[in-house]
């Protein structure tokens, strides 16, 4: 085994033994807690070290850059790809084509969208709400006081299903209340799946009831930074 193959083995496991510990702490069943590795920006070789290792769900941010690297994969057909990152309804056929899930719905004309598609496509991608708990305006997802009236449009409107929350904290605030507050959202809805929790707090976010957590430099190290073209 190479010396990168070991690092990403190793780091995994540690994710793991962490995800268990949280798990225990809270009196949960570590196994009801899915590990996502975010791959994008990841350079080949740390994938296959990572695919190597065992991981066979792994969470994307941009369509484009996830065809280049999934679609014509090997093996493809046992592994679970998740979209995490923003989807513009332009890029929504490729994404229900590739995507075993998109944690990114968060507005009207994307569901609206996706409807349409899973009826042309016969495609029916597991979808995830994005609430932004923090009410930032950079960012994605439907506000807190709007998510229940958005999760029943989205189920009696546009026919589709809802099987869990996605949530990214402020960086700058403690992500516990985050948490919380998707959790009570989701149990208000009768949602059974929270996608939250990151590097630096999928073990708060496992203690609050993560169903997945999406981990990305714990696993696979730093990112290295493009060179920008001449």
């Amino acid at each position: 085994m190479s010396d990168l193959s070991s690092q990403i083995s190793a780091a995994r496991q540690e994710v793991l033994r962490r995800i268990r510990a949280a798990a225990e702490a809270a009196r949960r069943r570590s196994g009801d807690v899915t590990l996502v590795a975010v791959s994008k920006q990841q350079p080949e070789e740390r994938i296959l070290a990572m695919l190597a290792a065992g991981q066979t769900v792994f969470g994307e941010n941009r369509v484009q850059e996830a065809q280049g690297r999934w679609a014509e994969r090997p093996g493809r057909e046992g592994l679970e790809l998740r979209l995490i990152g923003p989807l513009q309804t332009n890029k929504a056929r490729e994404a229900v084509a590739l995507f075993d899930v998109i944690e990114t719905l968060d507005r009207e004309r994307l569901a609206r969208t996706l409807a349409d598609l899973a009826a042309e496509t016969g495609r029916h991608p597991r979808l995830f709400v994005q609430v932004n708990t923090g009410e930032e305006p950079q960012k994605a997802g439907v506000a807190p006081a709007e998510a229940d009236d958005f999760i029943a449009s989205v189920r009696g409107t546009y026919g589709l299903a809802v099987e869990g929350l996605m949530c990214i904290p402020p960086a700058e605030e403690a992500p516990g209340p985050h948490f919380a507050l998707l959790a009570v959202i989701a149990a208000r809805n009768g949602v059974m799946r929270l996608s939250m929790g990151m590097s630096g707090d999928y073990e708060t976010a496992v203690r609050f009831g993560a169903t997945s957590v999406r981990v990305g430099s714990a696993l696979f190290g730093g990112r290295a930074v493009p060179v920008p073209p001449r």
